[in-house]
């Protein structure tokens, strides 16, 4: 289990790095495309558009354009030529016949020469003869000159993208990839390593607090257990009811150990060996039923009320004796300390992964600032009083542990009207430990 979670840890780490680097990459090269396309466009624009102008000044200072045309040299081939009125009219054009061409005026790079006072339109078929051209205007004062040139080979494999770039720019990023990859892992291995040492103080230190808390805990029955075991040895001539007295309170701290060490082995077998608890199909409903019972055999001084609402059957793959401590603990829990009269149980959601119940009491509640440590080990909200009801102070803690052993999570808050209000969940999936 520990190589498949650091393999996983390590792949995921991988994957983001490489998520994060070819979506940097990607975008680089999207933009490097685009700005490399554009400089192409804008460079073959320019070498028309003073094309144009040469042309333009010729027009407009009387001269014989047709001869300008035919006797200097043209920056490409099959370079077409039209010179158009301000009105859009056509009244020169190299390749075709006037005849067949209408107003120019709303052609895109026309209509933008005439505001701008130059204008490009890139790849646009024309009316005229069905050819692709790429259309560059310049306005003059009397009339708009464009030159515009067929899409052909050597047009389009001047427009295309040095892919060279893009081919070294793809093999750097495999190979940063690669590199990524052993650098992860060797990073992945550290940070586990990390981890399990932090894990492993943690647990240290957890297990110095319950031994200290156990030992804290023992003192007292313990020393109770022994002022009575000496008094009764001792010789001093007792009553019979002073001895019984005596007895009793040696029965009643024995007790008390027992319970605390029976919920001290409960959750140490959670912590450490919880691939060892056995696991079943669990129905919620008899488990309930059963808690039923026991309240109402409870005397009637300690007794409250169970209302249950649950509107159909819940079935959970768990542990029956794990899932039972967590309704009998919170059971006793809201007899020991809530002061109130009644307990509700409700099924809030059941679904074919997860189940969420709610329990109430309508007692008296806690303190706000108390809410976030009731899960505590040995946590007592009334330390005297809960001695008293010889609570060990590892019930909610309990609670918690088994709602986490079966891949849920519990939450406790104030009701309203009084009383507190515990929600967890249950899956009813088996959660790998």
């Amino acid at each position: 289990m520990a190589s498949a979670t650091k393999i996983s840890y390590h792949k995921r780490l991988f994957l983001q790095l490489i998520v994060f680097s070819w979506a940097m990459v990607l975008c680089f090269i999207g933009f490097q495309y685009i700005r490399e396309k554009e400089y192409k466009l804008e460079f073959l624009n320019a070498q028309l558009q003073q094309y144009n102008r040469h042309l333009l000044t010729t027009v407009e200072e009387g001269g014989e354009f047709e001869d300008y045309i035919d006797t200097h040299d043209k920056p490409f081939d099959e370079l077409r030529i039209s010179i158009i009125t301000l009105s859009g009219a056509v009244v020169y054009d190299n390749t075709i016949s006037l005849d067949s061409l209408d107003n120019h005026r709303n052609r895109p790079e026309v209509a933008t020469a005439l505001k701008d006072g130059f204008g490009y339109h890139i790849s646009r078929q024309s009316v005229s003869d069905g050819r692709q051209y790429f259309y560059s205007a310049t306005r003059g004062e009397r009339v708009v000159v464009r030159a515009a040139i067929p899409y052909s080979g050597t047009l389009q494999d001047l427009l295309e993208a040095d892919w060279s770039f893009l081919v070294v720019m793809i093999s750097i990023s495999l190979v940063m990839s690669i590199v990524a990859y052993f650098t992860t892992r060797k990073l992945g291995k550290d940070i586990e390593r990390v981890n399990r040492y932090e894990a492993e103080q943690e647990r240290n230190r957890l297990k110095r607090q319950l031994t200290n808390n156990i030992n804290h805990e023992l003192k007292t029955p313990v020393a109770s257990i022994q002022v009575c075991l000496e008094t009764l040895l001792s010789g001093i001539v007792l009553s019979e009811e002073k001895r019984q007295e005596l007895i009793e309170r040696c029965y009643m701290h024995n007790e008390r150990l027992r319970r605390l060490l029976n919920d001290v082995s409960l959750i140490t077998r959670m912590e450490d060996g919880s691939t060892l608890i056995g696991r079943e199909k669990v129905v919620i409903n008899e488990i309930i039923n059963d808690i039923a019972e026991e309240v109402n055999m409870m005397p009637e001084g300690e007794c409250l009320t169970l209302h249950t609402d649950f509107g159909e059957e819940v079935i959970v793959d768990g542990n029956p004796s794990l899932i039972g401590s967590i309704f009998r603990n919170l059971t006793e829990n809201a007899i020991a300390y809530s002061e109130g009269k009644n307990i509700y149980i409700s099924l809030l959601e059941n679904n074919e992964k997860a189940c969420r119940i709610c329990f109430e009491d309508d007692g008296k509640g806690v303190q706000p600032e108390q809410l976030p440590r009731l899960f505590e080990r040995f946590y007592r909200v009334d330390k005297g009083r809960s001695r008293q009801k010889g609570g060990t102070g590892l019930g909610l803690a309990i609670v918690k542990h088994a709602v986490q052993f079966h891949g849920g999570t519990i939450t406790v808050a104030n009701r309203l009207n009084g009383g507190l209000r515990f929600e967890f969940t249950l899956s009813k999936q088996v959660i790998a430990q």
